[in-house]
């Protein structure tokens, strides 16, 4: 039996939980050298749990988890009335819920229409989408996240004021302590791998980030259009697969009233097998942001 003593237990389950996804090597190697593991190494940890492998984990990493204090489920944020939640005059129905952690599918956010100026709106802005560096806090482009964006600020025109209203609305949480939304487009094979939205707390970028309003708390993705094959949201932790379909959305809950994040929220968008995949994105936080 081949062992790795230094693999962190928390990195042992990331990795398999890409693979169950059909994440390539190459791609979570990357991941895992910009977070300071050798190449060679984290190729051989890959390989490894690829082919079914046992992988002991580190002692001092399964004590850090064991001391890790559970995290406390509240009531949730998001109101429903029935199968109804009633937002800034548009009627948004619920299609599917989970109360540990806190989500939701909902359809009939958005029209047609509004998709559509979204996506319309947004295409003279895009760039490479970019994500957080954990040491550094600063925005940076990777490999695991192949996509295309455009930021908006909150109520940065007539039309985005509206959407702004509903959706806080929708997520019951103020307008000012939203983030702007950003709008990405995923082509043939884009993807995003397993992340969290929230900061992590030990991470030293975050602290950049967590003095704009305090830790992001719920998350709501929301779909322009629909993709023929492939490009759900996953949430490996829970067996889900979300598909996109226009004018629906995902919403998810991560932080409580003690600011503890729930790891259950692990989520990642799986590649585009055809067409492409339009998505809206809103961040809440604790505090009024900026």
């Amino acid at each position: 039996m081949d062992t790795i003593k230094q693999l962190p237990g928390e990195w042992r389950q990331w990795i398999l939980d890409n693979l169950a996804l059909g994440c390539s090597h190459a791609s979570m190697v990357e991941a895992m050298a910009r977070r300071d593991f050798d190449r060679e190494f984290a190729a051989h940890c890959v390989r490894l749990l690829s082919a079914g492998e046992p992988v002991a984990v580190v002692a001092e990493d399964a004590a850090m988890s064991a001391a890790r204090p559970a995290y406390v489920d509240e009531p949730p944020r998001i109101r429903y009335q029935g199968s109804v939640i009633h937002a800034d005059g548009r009627e948004v129905r619920l299609r599917l819920r989970l109360a540990q952690p806190v989500l939701a599918v909902l359809d009939g956010l958005l029209s047609a229409g509004e998709c559509e100026e979204l996506i319309r709106q947004s295409r003279i802005k895009l760039s490479r989408s970019t994500i957080v560096d954990p040491h550094s806090g600063r925005e940076e482009v990777i490999g695991e996240r192949s996509s295309e964006g455009a930021f908006f600020r909150v109520d940065e025109n007539e039309f985005l004021a509206g959407l702004d209203r509903r959706i806080a609305a929708v997520m019951n949480w103020p307008v000012e302590n939203g983030e702007g939304m950003q709008i990405l487009r995923y082509g043939i094979g884009g993807e995003y791998q397993p992340h969290f939205d929230y900061f992590a707390p030990s991470d030293p970028g975050s602290q950049v980030h967590l003095a704009q309003g305090g830790q992001r708390v719920s998350t709501l993705v929301m779909y322009l259009n629909d993709v023929p094959a492939g490009g759900e949201t996953v949430f490996p932790e829970l067996q889900l697969a979300v598909v996109p379909r226009q004018g629906s959305a995902v919403y998810f809950e991560y932080c409580n009233s003690l600011s503890q994040v729930d790891r259950r929220t692990l989520h990642g968008g799986l590649p585009v097998q055809s067409g492409e995949k339009w998505i809206a994105t809103k961040w809440m936080r604790q505090r009024r942001y900026g």
